[in-house]
């Protein structure tokens, strides 16, 4: 092997190494960024549920609204979500 040889040897193994920490680095950041995403996410849904119970103690039927704007327009194959309804 010729001198040239023998030093692009290291070189590619220590990037091949940089690259491997790169990776484990962003996997570990993505990781800790989907937990935070589940945790938002639980919120809202409590939110969301808090609401949903609020309206149903002042008398409002919500699904009783939901099927009623289905009926208005049509029976369609997918269902809205109660955030597009409201």
């Amino acid at each position: 092997m010729s001198d040239e040889e023998q030093k692009i040897e290291p070189n590619k193994e220590s990037s091949k190494e940089e690259k491997i920490g790169f990776h484990k680095g962003s996997l570990s950041t993505l990781a800790k960024e989907r937990q935070e995403l589940a945790r938002i996410l639980q919120i809202v849904e409590r939110l969301m549920q808090i609401h949903i119970g609020e309206l149903k103690d002042m008398g409002v039927d919500l699904e009783k609204i939901a099927e009623k704007s289905k009926e208005e327009s049509g029976k369609k194959e997918k269902k809205k979500p109660i955030e597009d309804i409201l």
